[in-house]
């Protein structure tokens, strides 16, 4: 009977010890008890806060010889987490305090920190006074591509740069007899429909970005050939619009969560679709074999800038002074190299690359390099034609995410079946069909602008519904055979 049993007594001996074996040592306190405490609220997926809790940890403990307890807050996307934020900070002011029990404000959109920045949400950093040699254009510039890297009163500043650009896969192509896309005037083809993976801009300011960057390089590339002028803004505001319904039209859906999208691609449901540099890169390195990947994630020509991921401390931290220390390790050669070299590289992150690219130019050094999971990135270097010009559609960003909603997705089985009908079926050219109506560029600047900034949410409410009730009934109509007439 012994005999009989004691091999399945061993395997479940050997399932129990597992994780203790094979646990890596880890210098984050696993209790509050005793230990220095910060919480950060972040969109960061759990490699980074993994890496970068313990990195910080460890150097914590070294600088003070106190033990750390990090506590993760970590809601959802961005535009979760502003509702999280808005929700902290109401509560704390009727309560009489100026800050609430969050410390750090880790990753996002570069817009997501300016907002919090505006509403007087955020600490001065003190690595500004710190460390001034790193906040010069041979370190961390002010601006480049005309995305803006640091807060000019030192309230935020970005620790790491990013692109967002499009992932494919090379058998899935060759399947739709569709060659590599290399612009996101690409991603138009009918040939994706159905097959194309996009994220929903309300959920992610990153997503809504790309999409702004989208219209921009649309803009940009009539008013090179027209001049500025009304008439060539509102041309190329058109042409932009329409490139994003047409995408939407391919689209399988607009998921929620960007990290569903290079999965899709990597298993074929999806031929490509729209992601960020470091899942993409991430995507590209899980399915290479022998030093080959189905997956290619590339930056679309003329159409994407180098942005920044930032970092911040809340006004009223209750952990002030561990908060601003972090932010100074972010910014160190320590924290730097974190973000791309190779997992179990002296210095490097323990378990996993993280695939992202320091904000520092000045650690971009040949010894460096050596040490990197992306060695021929050079972000500075290969940026690319395309500078964002913030007075084209900077202050549309927000009433641009609604707009998007209620032209592409909530309408988007209406808009699939138009799109089904008369492209992929009929081959109708898609510019003589649709018809942008009351969004065109001027009305959307002088009306939809302030409507959203104001914030009267029954008033927002109201027109999102109308403009997806036009929309809805003019891919009905598109559908059914029908010309629709602006």
């Amino acid at each position: 009977m012994i005999r009989r049993i004691l091999p399945i007594l061993v395997l479940l001996a050997v399932i129990v010890a597992a994780p203790l074996l094979l646990r890596r040592d880890t210098e984050v306190a696993l209790s509050e008890e005793g230990a220095d405490r910060l919480v950060v609220v972040t969109p960061h997926n759990e490699s980074i806060r993994r890496e970068f809790g313990e990195a910080f940890a460890a150097h914590w403990k070294a600088k003070t010889g106190r033990p750390l307890f990090i506590d993760w807050r970590s809601p959802a996307g961005g535009g979760e987490i502003l509702r999280v934020l808005d929700a902290a900070f109401s509560a704390a002011k009727d309560l009489g305090k100026e800050g609430t029990e969050y410390d750090i404000f880790f990753g996002g959109g570069e817009k997501d920190f300016r907002k919090q920045a505006d509403l007087g949400r955020l600490a001065k950093l003190e690595v500004f006074s710190r460390h001034p040699e790193w906040f010069a254009d041979t370190a961390v510039p002010a601006e480049f591509t005309g995305q803006t890297f640091y807060d000019a009163d030192h309230r935020w500043v970005g620790v790491c740069v990013s692109q967002f650009g499009i992932l494919y896969n090379t058998d899935a192509l060759a399947w739709i007899d569709v060659a590599p896309p290399t612009r996101w005037d690409d991603l138009r083809d009918p040939a994706y429909f159905g097959r194309l993976a996009l994220a929903d801009p309300t959920m992610s300011s990153s997503v809504m970005q790309s999409f702004e960057m989208m219209i921009q390089e649309q803009m940009q590339k009539v008013l090179r050939e027209q001049g500025d002028s009304p008439e060539a803004r509102q041309k190329g505001w058109e042409n932009g619009m329409m490139l994003i319904l047409n995408m939407g039209a391919n689209a399988r859906y607009f998921s929620d969560s960007s990290s569903k999208i290079p999965h899709d691609v990597a298993l074929g449901d999806a031929a490509a679709g729209t992601t960020i540099d470091f899942y993409g890169r991430t995507m590209e390195e899980i399915v290479a074999h022998d030093g080959h990947s189905r997956l290619k994630w590339i930056a679309p020509s003329g159409g994407t800038p180098v942005s920044v991921d930032p970092v911040g401390v809340f006004r009223g931290a209750p952990h002030g002074e561990v908060a601003q220390e972090f932010v100074e390790f972010c910014l160190s050669e320590a924290g730097q190299v974190l973000w791309n070299q190779r997992a179990g590289s002296p210095g490097g992150p323990q378990a996993q690359a993280l695939r992202r690219l320091p904000v520092r130019r000045d650690l971009y050094t040949p010894d460096r390099l050596q040490r990197f999971s992306d060695p021929d990135a050079m972000p500075f270097e290969r940026a690319g034609e395309f500078v964002y010009q913030p007075e084209l559609t900077g202050a549309a960003f927000n009433a641009l995410r609604i707009i998007i909603k209620s032209m592409c997705i909530a309408p988007h089985e209406e808009l699939k079946r138009a799109w089904e009908a008369r492209v992929v079926k009929g081959g109708e050219e898609p510019a003589s069909l649709f018809v942008l109506g009351e969004i065109r560029y001027e009305t959307v600047m002088k009306e939809w602008v302030p409507l959203v900034k104001g914030g009267d949410k029954i008033a927002i409410s109201r027109k999102t519904t109308d403009l997806s009730r036009h929309f809805k009934e003019q891919y009905e109509a598109i559908a059914a055979g029908k010309e629709v007439r602006p």
